[in-house]
C-alpha cells in the first residue's frame, strides 16, 4: 500500500503545482484524534448524483471510531439507517509520516468485497481535505472529501464530485457529526445528542 500512497500523493502534489499552488501538508498523526469516540450522524445525501439533480434525502446513524497502529490508523463502524434498509460501512485511516498525507478507504458491508480508491490528503488551518481519482457509473470523477466545523463535540463532513477534473464540484453527501453521550438506565445504554 505504501506505493500506492506514495504515488498518489504525488500526483496531487503534482497538481498543485501545475496550478501554480503550493500544496503543503501540516498534517499530524493526531489529526482525526477529534472523531475517537461514538457519535450520532445526521447525513443528507443527494439520491441521484451527477445528474443535475436537487433531490435530497436525509437519515439518521452512528459513527464510532478507534484509533490503531499507535496512533498511526484509525477505523471508525458506522450504522446507516438509509429508507432502502439499514447497513454498515468502516472508514480506514492511515498517516504517512513521511509525506505527511493520509489516506482513506471506505468499506461498505452492502459489497464487502470491493474497498473504494482512497481519498488522499491532510488538514491545514482546521480543515481536512482530500482528493482521488475514480469512476462513477462508467465516468471518471475527481472525489473531494471535506472535514470542517471541528469542534470537541461537533463536526461536519461533505463528499463531493467532479467530472471537470476539479473545476467544478457537485457536493452530494454531507454528514454533521454530534458527540454521543450515554446514559444508563436500568442496565441499558441509549445514544441520544448532546
Amino acid at each position: 500500500m505504501p506505493v500506492i500512497h506514495r504515488s498518489v500523493a504525488e500526483s496531487i502534489h503534482s497538481e498543485a503545482q501545475a496550478q501554480g499552488t503550493q500544496l503543503t501538508s501540516i498534517s499530524t498523526s493526531h489529526d482525526f484524534d477529534f472523531l475517537i469516540g461514538n457519535w450520532v450522524v445526521h447525513h443528507r445525501k443527494l439520491k441521484h448524483r451527477l445528474a443535475h439533480s436537487d433531490d435530497w434525502e436525509t437519515f439518521s446513524g452512528t459513527c464510532e471510531m478507534r484509533t490503531l497502529l499507535d496512533g498511526l490508523a484509525n477505523v471508525d463502524d458506522n450504522l446507516l439507517e438509509v429508507p432502502e434498509g439499514t447497513y454498515r460501512a468502516a472508514s480506514l485511516r492511515a498517516f504517512d509520516p513521511a509525506t505527511k498525507m493520509w489516506s482513506i478507504w471506505w468499506l461498505d458491508s452492502r459489497h464487502p468485497s470491493q474497498l473504494d480508491v482512497p481519498v488522499v490528503g491532510g488538514f491545514r488551518d482546521g480543515v481536512g481535505t482530500f482528493f482521488a481519482n475514480d469512476t462513477w457509473e462508467g465516468r471518471p470523477i475527481r472525489v473531494r472529501f471535506i472535514w470542517f466545523d471541528i469542534t470537541q463535540d461537533s463536526a461536519r463532513w461533505q463528499q463531493a464530485f467532479s467530472l471537470d477534473d476539479g473545476k467544478t464540484w457537485e457536493t452530494n453527501w454531507i454528514m454533521d457529526f454530534t458527540r454521543a453521550v450515554y446514559e444508563r438506565d436500568a442496565g441499558i445504554s441509549t445514544a441520544k445528542h448532546h
